[in-house]
């Protein structure tokens, strides 16, 4: 996503990463990349050292949530977060059939995933109301397609814009 966003909008960006090869792939790929744990925090920012703040498909395995959220709100003016959304009908689905949830968003078994944390649209807009985000706006993606009827049960990713 930053290597698509410095291309077509110019913009300049830091992406965080924690796992070796990731980090000398995106160096490999031009781009700039700091080596870190986020569960760490990001105290080696400034407060406002950005305008917008990305996180996706990350802050399912985070420890802990609400300080990561925080912290990214002090970093930057504006954040975008997605996680998988554990209320879409399917992951629904399998656990009424008794299974844990295997989808194109929850890709992993239960023993083998790096998700910590399960969210759903409801639950992540009580979460941002709870550290002082307000929800500029959120969508619900199925395929990669925008989902406007039932959002909730129907979109297995969200995607949430998030000010102060």
């Amino acid at each position: 996503m930053l290597a698509h966003l410095q291309a077509a909008k110019h913009c300049t960006g830091y992406g965080i990463e924690i796992e070796d090869d990731r980090v000398l792939a995106s160096t490999k790929n031009g781009i700039n990349v700091i080596q870190h744990d986020m569960n760490s925090g990001l105290g080696l920012f400034p407060d406002g050292a950005f305008d917008t703040v990305l996180c996706l498909s990350a802050l399912q395995m985070m420890e802990n949530v609400e300080g990561v959220l925080k912290d990214i709100a002090r970093v930057g003016g504006e954040a975008i977060v997605s996680f998988p959304n554990f209320a879409f009908w399917t992951h629904r689905l399998s656990l009424l059939c008794g299974r844990m949830p295997v989808s194109k968003s929850l890709p992993y078994e239960w023993y083998d995933t790096p998700n910590l944390r399960c969210a759903t649209i409801g639950d992540f807009s009580e979460l941002a109301n709870h550290v002082g985000l307000r929800v500029l706006d959120c969508v619900a993606l199925k395929d990669g397609k925008p989902v406007h009827f039932l959002p909730n049960l129907r979109g297995s990713l969200a995607v949430f814009r998030l000010g102060k």
